[in-house]
């Protein structure tokens, strides 16, 4: 393989009993994922984590923090600055309990891996520094769901600031696969007196990195990615500041990303609709692995 793209070895096998009607597709659970963004003074850098070898999906992968929605994050309605929850439902294609749990999950995910939080004791406030003890147990009683997100923001008198998050792009995981996501992708800038921390068990390093150091990173097959990563990383290289991109993040089509996989000319042809350089052609019969 030439770059970077993650390729499970049992994808060609699972694709081919799709396509022959002896794989039922598993539902996708709801998902968010943040860039986090800061200024270099020359463009953008991205935090992004690596995930342990040891996992079961898309180990060694470079990635942003991110993870499931909680359905407690559901039916509590948490103290809220921003565009309304009608607003977000509009913007993410879902409803107006829906549209909080996935903007809850994309704001606690970046806590639990990060260490940053998008929330402050007042509507136009951010919490400072997150890094002390107490804080801490928080977040690790958060990461064991022994503390919902919205009992988090209660107990502590936040408010959950929407309005530091950009709605970017939505992907779902491939039909195929074992493991399914139906995941939105945020930016969001650091917040100023915060900073990032390898908070998660999940990841062996992260690092901030320019968006196209590490695409280049990915395109000499130096940095592990999956398609919507390396996909978003090309986007954000297009704006010179955090500012910037989440000026253009309302103005985003959120249309899932969906892969799809067709008979062509007795092969098995790999595809993610308005990404070709992730195509993928497979025989129909096993013959090694597939082709590039």
């Amino acid at each position: 393989m030439a770059n970077g793209q993650w390729y499970p070895p049992e994808w060609p096998d699972r694709i081919r009993a799709l396509a022959a009607g002896t794989l039922t597709p598993v539902t996708p659970k709801r998902a968010a994922t943040v860039m986090l963004l800061k200024d270099t003074g020359t463009g953008p850098a991205v935090h992004m984590l690596r995930r342990r070898a040891s996992m079961a999906f898309a180990g060694g992968a470079y990635a942003y923090p991110g993870g499931g929605v909680d359905p407690r994050d559901d039916d509590h309605q948490v103290r809220w600055a921003g565009p309304t929850r009608a607003w977000w439902a509009d913007r993410l294609g879902v409803d107006e309990t829906a549209a909080q749990a996935i903007v809850c999950a994309a704001v606690r995910e970046t806590y639990e891996e990060a260490g940053v939080l998008l929330a402050g004791p007042t509507p136009d406030s951010v919490v400072g520094d997150t890094t002390g003890a107490d804080w801490e147990a928080d977040r690790a009683a958060l990461v064991a769901r022994d503390l919902s997100f919205a009992e988090f923001l209660d107990r502590r008198g936040l408010v959950l600031r929407s309005d530091l998050l950009g709605a970017w792009t939505r992907w779902i995981t491939p039909e195929f696969e074992a493991r399914r996501y139906d995941t939105w992708f945020f930016v969001a800038a650091l917040p100023e007196g915060q900073r990032t921390r390898n908070a998660s068990s999940e990841a062996d390093r992260t690092v901030w990195i320019a968006a196209g150091e590490a695409a280049a990173g990915y395109d000499k097959g130096e940095l592990l990615m999956m398609p919507p990563t390396i996909a978003t990383l090309r986007q954000l290289t297009a704006y010179e500041s955090a500012a910037q991109a989440l000026a253009a993040a309302p103005g985003r089509d959120l249309t899932p990303v969906l892969a799809t996989a067709r008979l062509v000319d007795g092969e098995i042809v790999l595809s993610w609709p308005g990404h070709d350089e992730f195509t993928k052609h497979i025989p129909t019969a096993p013959t090694g692995g597939a082709t590039a």
